[in-house]
């Protein structure tokens, strides 16, 4: 069974379709990258899926149970992870406080974590930033961390509750070569370890097409292709909407 089944999903803003009957489905430890241009619906897609939108119609469920029109925090206990494009991390707390606050909260352990937060969850904090390769940094204050270890850090927060879903926007927006590839290979270890289905919205294309598993492609809120990335790559009409013919045959 799938872990994500996205089904019909539309959705619109005065007569604007920004999402249009998109379908597709993520399966336990696979990664799927959503891409297009920009204002194809992804980001509209993904805030549909989280819970930050309500559809207009369509169905989205988590391993079988509708997750449709819940709120982020309902559907965030449900086992759905987040990471955004600009980092969200608390910059005056150490690494390791802002790991313990995601689990307090995932653990509904206290009215006011921030207090309590560095007496509270350090062995699973601790071992939340040794997968992400973030231990050796736990004391540090989050605010005094490079880019690329942000994004690690954001990745252990969203590990926090479990998740049998991924989302991931623009993971490795900002980050240099080495870095993006470093991320990807880390959160592709994660999920297939963990049986975590991953879905994450990209702009690099060498990311996409070198760590992603499938590729579903949208353009003006509509799903114009989906499948394994060197079939989405030679796509007529993906390089007519997207990726243009130049750089693919350079």
């Amino acid at each position: 069974m799938s872990v994500l089944q996205v089904s019909g999903l539309s959705k619109s803003f005065g007569g604007v379709h920004a999402v249009r009957n998109v379908s597709f489905a993520v399966v336990a430890g696979e990664l799927l990258a959503m891409i297009g241009p920009n204002g194809a619906g992804k980001s509209t897609c993904f805030n549909l899926i989280n819970g930050q939108l309500t559809p207009d119609a369509g169905r989205v469920l988590l391993e079988g149970r509708s997750i449709t029109g819940l709120p982020p925090r309902a559907i965030w206990r449900l086992g759905v992870g987040r990471t955004f494009q600009v980092t969200a991390t608390f910059a005056s707390m150490t690494v390791r406080e802002n790991v313990q606050v995601a689990l307090l909260s995932h653990a509904r352990r206290l009215p006011s974590p921030f207090a309590q937060a560095p007496r509270l969850q350090v062995a699973q904090a601790d071992a939340l930033l040794a997968q992400a390769g973030m231990l050796d940094q736990a004391d540090r204050p989050a605010a005094v961390l490079a880019y690329g270890d942000l994004k690690r850090l954001e990745l252990a927060i969203a590990l926090a509750n479990r998740p049998r879903l991924l989302l991931m926007d623009e993971p490795t927006a900002g980050m240099a070569c080495g870095e993006r590839a470093a991320l990807m290979r880390l959160t592709a270890s994660l999920a297939r370890a963990s049986a975590i289905a991953v879905l994450f919205t990209e702009h690099d294309m060498d990311t996409v097409f070198t760590h992603a598993d499938r590729v579903i492609v949208l353009a003006g809120g509509e799903r114009i292709a989906e499948g394994a990335p060197a079939k989405v790559r030679a796509d007529p009409r993906v390089r007519e909407a997207y990726l243009g013919t130049e750089a693919l045959d350079a």
